[in-house]
């Protein structure tokens, strides 16, 4: 994939992660009862968090093995944390193993990102 259909893959992933993450932390805020909330509410803040570092990442010129690393990490993490939160709020569905495996690839994409500041052709070179 060249680089600026895999930026521009980062941005779409961003606009819509960002989008659903607003949604459903208003969803939670408006009559959601008290557990599903609460599991709305760190769905989205984890979400829009990473949406926007996909949107940097995205609109950034590097875009090495690392970064790109972190790009599908954080993305992922999105879908299996952020997910399974919503799925565990809203449908009842018994999910909640896959909650720390997104976690987990949270942690991964942050390492993967510092990894990118010692690789050939860093943004910092």
């Amino acid at each position: 994939m060249t680089t600026v259909r895999w930026q521009r893959l980062c941005v779409l992933a961003a606009g819509i992660s960002g989008a659903m993450a607003v949604g459903f932390a208003a969803m939670g805020a408006h009559g959601a009862e008290a557990q599903a909330a609460d599991w709305i509410g760190r769905g989205s803040h984890f979400q829009l968090i990473h949406a926007g570092v996909l949107l940097v990442l995205g609109l950034g010129k590097g875009q090495g093995r690392w970064l790109k690393a972190a790009s599908v990490l954080f993305a992922l993490g999105s879908i299996l944390f952020s997910g399974s939160l919503y799925a565990m709020a809203l449908a009842s569905l018994p999910v909640v193993y896959l909650v720390p495996v997104g976690g987990t690839c949270f942690i991964l994409g942050w390492l993967a990102l510092a990894a990118s500041a010692f690789s050939p052709g860093s943004p910092q070179d």
